[in-house]
């Protein structure tokens, strides 16, 4: 299945599904406090959606023949992505992870966002901080003529200098009528190496990164991967549309924001 966007329509389609679920994301941010459970987010975040004339992405979806149960994954602290939603409280100084999809008009977007409870120490913040801006690194360069390779090269090359390790067993990837597809887009790697972008393309960005190294491990549920030294970890994601006019960011809340 392809990630590219054949249509105008298309587009159009994904620009919406993008919105809502920025709205979405918007409504989950504005809810982590100190006392609030990630269940409590998860049933918010699917009410949200589902008051958009959305479906949640991840609630059902079984690529390996686990099915997840939720409509988000809540990681806290050293869980790196697809932690399950669950009745513990969030207090004061966790770091959490949410990551949220929907699906509109037959079109997926896909979303990340990490944050921490309360004020956070200073290195958790430059943690966030380098975490998210290498997300924008990557983005700039998902631009027509550029290469795969290139974004992973971009987020790597930010990284690495600041000492935290960057997630190599899961990478973004194409978005659109599936939730995934190819291409993988690793946050990592050589410039002016792989796939070729073409307009109409549409990708999930995604930088995952620890304080640790860059090893994971998938707990017994099949789904929480945590950091192999029990390190903090981040993950920022944006779904983005590749346009002859640059680069479009469908998923923020000014929906056609531009790296």
């Amino acid at each position: 299945m392809r990630a590219r966007l054949k249509e105008p329509w298309e587009l159009n389609v994904m620009r919406q599904s993008g919105g809502k679920l920025a709205e979405v994301v918007a409504i989950l941010r504005e809810a982590i406090a100190p006392g609030i459970t990630t269940s409590d987010l998860d049933r918010m975040a699917e009410d949200a959606i589902r008051a958009r004339g959305g479906i949640p992405s991840f609630k059902g979806y079984a690529p390996a023949g686990v099915v997840y149960p939720a409509t988000i994954c809540a990681s806290p602290n050293d869980a790196v992505v697809h932690g399950i939603p669950n009745e513990l409280a969030l207090k004061d100084g966790d770091v959490i992870s949410i990551d949220v999809g929907l699906i509109f008009g037959g079109y997926h977007s896909d979303c990340a966002f990490t944050v921490v409870v309360g004020e956070g120490t200073e290195e958790v913040r430059r943690l966030l901080d380098v975490t998210e801006q290498s997300m924008y690194e990557g983005i700039a360069l998902a631009v027509p003529g550029n290469r795969i390779g290139d974004i992973g090269h971009a987020i790597q090359s930010f990284v690495e200098p600041h000492g935290f390790g960057i997630v190599r067993e899961f990478v973004g990837h194409g978005i659109g009528r599936l939730l995934h597809e190819p291409p993988s887009v690793p946050n990592f790697g050589k410039a002016r190496s792989g796939q070729l972008l073409k307009p109409g393309t549409c990708l999930a960005i995604e930088p995952m990164v620890t304080l640790g190294t860059h090893r994971t491990k998938t707990l017994d549920d099949g789904w929480t991967v945590v950091t192999a030294d029990g390190s903090l970890a981040a993950h920022f994601e944006h779904t983005v549309a590749i346009t002859p006019r640059g680069t479009e960011i469908l998923t923020a809340l000014d929906a056609k924001a531009s790296a």
